[in-house]
């Protein structure tokens, strides 16, 4: 078959590009971690700053505590990407069709966060926090889908492993990344239930991607969860569709376990043609 013009000759890549190219779980596992302490000692390196922050609401909190060390792990992500080679890649189409019923994910999550955000005080949060928490979720759903349903999910298909193992494999790395909550104080049973939620989240950004072709898609649904749910959460209105939209976790977790039972294929990793088997 010919060569793929975007994959170099084995013999002509870095050593560096050689051992990502081989994937697998424990690299996958790896690069999360080193990305989780990365990202993490930035935070910490913040500490100072953060403490002259009196009101953790606003548009100066949103910017240290979550907007510029997101922003660093996206320039780091991009990077690492860039040197190795899977930028085309990860933004290709997808290599495996997704099956309709995989929409659902799409709808479930969509309706949620457009309730999320018809039930937002915006006169008391103002049009400023408001715009940061956009800007602070575009950062937060490129790098945690590039580096899980982007990387993670590469270096499984490249390994052989059938689309079942690489949805749950990234969807559980997904979810461990918000261990890293227990260190800002947050309580462990708190932390155990947002576990919980991200890992199905994880599972519906995996057949949002699958079934969309794109990896655009969980990115721009992610960056649209994250402002949506602590908006609403800081600065709810009053009304009925707040109480609704608090449903959205539950209705997540119940279909995120559901879909799992029906997710089939795998990628051929050496030809990397795309074929489901």
């Amino acid at each position: 078959m010919p060569q793929d013009p975007m994959q170099a000759p084995e013999r002509h890549q870095s050593g560096w590009r050689r051992f990502w190219e081989k994937g697998g779980w424990w690299r996958a596992v790896v690069l999360v971690v080193v990305y989780f302490a990365l990202y993490n000692g930035l935070s910490l390196l913040l500490t100072p700053l953060a403490e002259q922050i009196d009101d953790p609401q606003s548009v100066a909190a949103i910017l240290v505590f979550y907007a510029i060390p997101v922003f660093i792990g996206c320039i780091l992500l991009v990077a690492f990407g860039a040197s190795v080679g899977w930028l085309p890649e990860l933004f290709r189409p997808q290599p495996i069709r997704g099956r309709g019923w995989m929409w659902i994910a799409i709808v479930v999550v969509l309706l949620f966060n457009v309730l999320h955000l018809l039930s937002i005080d915006y006169g008391t949060a103002g049009a400023e926090v408001v715009a940061t928490w956009l800007l602070a979720g575009v950062f937060i759903g490129f790098a945690e889908e590039v580096l899980t349903r982007g990387f993670v999910v590469n270096m499984l298909r490249k390994s052989g492993n059938r689309e079942i193992v690489v949805a749950l494999v990234s969807a559980a790395l997904f979810s461990l990344l918000h261990a890293g909550n227990l260190l800002s104080g947050q309580s462990l049973l708190a932390t155990g239930i947002q576990l919980v939620y991200t890992f199905f989240f994880g599972i519906c950004m995996y057949l949002a991607m699958r079934v969309t072709g794109t990896i655009i898609a969980p990115i721009l649904l992610h960056a649209s969860t994250d402002p949506s749910i602590f908006l609403q959460a800081t600065y709810p209105a009053d009304g009925p569709i707040g109480a609704f939209a608090g449903l959205g976790n539950i209705a997540v977790i119940v279909f995120g376990l559901i879909a799992l039972f029906f997710i089939r294929g795998s990628v051929v990793p050496v030809e990397r043609t795309g074929v489901e088997r």
